[in-house]
């Protein structure tokens, strides 16, 4: 904290619920660095959201998937913000299909993107980290990796992996300050499930005993809470944000 405030970066921070945690993240106080892919525009609209809340926000292109973009990610954080406190990460990928059909490239893309880049950008941020013996990591996993879901099976393994990894993670990490935990979504409203046809929703919703969909809001607020000061003695969790669909 070499300005006195806490500094964040969030990969796939554009849009959807990635969006959603950059605001909230700008609404507590906290700079933000925000990572995208390849919608120039969103990310853009993010962060002048953000600066709208009175931080400093930075949008900043880059494949997590690769390991020496995903190091870049963090020197430029660094180097922006003079320190770097915050790691979300939430970039992630799908690319459907039943496993007799899968294609050895969905499979790759979506465990390279989902997992392998998580574990990049963790090993990245947590030298830092562990040198101010302080830090928040929270990885943005699913309901998926706790219950499977038919035609994800490359995306729930991912999922899972994660979790798995950031317990793993955690306890590498506790004697230096630095916390991991997950958050896990379930069905969250955004421009995916809103072009679903009627009776697809309702199936969605009859297996949501909340019977609703989770807003990108609610999922934010769980990163946020976890990445604050209030959290500093929970650490190896998974905090499901689904309705109560993985009781």
């Amino acid at each position: 904290m070499s300005d006195g405030k806490l500094h964040a970066l969030v990969t796939g921070g554009s849009r959807g619920i990635g969006r959603a945690i950059c605001l909230a993240l700008a609404a507590q106080g906290y700079d933000v660095m925000i990572n995208y892919s390849g919608n120039v525009t969103a990310a853009q609209e993010t962060a002048q959201a953000c600066q709208e809340l009175g931080v400093k926000a930075i949008p900043v292109q880059g494949n997590v998937a690769d390991p020496q973009e995903a190091a870049r990610l963090v020197e430029t954080a660094l180097e922006e913000f003079g320190s770097l406190e915050i790691l979300v990460n939430n970039a992630g990928i799908t690319r459907d299909g039943l496993l007799l059909r899968m294609k050895e490239e969905d499979w790759t893309a979506v465990l390279d993107t989902n997992l392998k880049g998580a574990f990049h950008c963790m090993k990245a941020a947590a030298r830092p980290m562990m040198k101010q013996r302080m830090g928040r990591i929270v990885n943005i996993s699913s309901v998926v990796g706790l219950r499977g879901n038919p035609g994800q099976a490359n995306y729930a393994a991912s999922k899972a992996g994660l979790i798995g990894m950031s317990k793993s993670v955690a306890k590498e990490l506790a004697s230096r300050g630095v916390t991991v935990n997950c958050v896990a979504p379930g069905f969250i409203d955004t421009d995916m499930t809103a072009v679903l046809p009627q009776a697809a929703r309702e199936e969605l919703l009859s297996q949501i005993p909340l019977g609703r969909l989770g807003a990108a809001q609610e999922v934010a607020a769980a990163v946020a809470f976890l990445a604050g000061p209030q959290a500093g003695y929970i650490t190896g969790q998974v905090l499901c944000v689904d309705g109560g669909m993985a009781m």
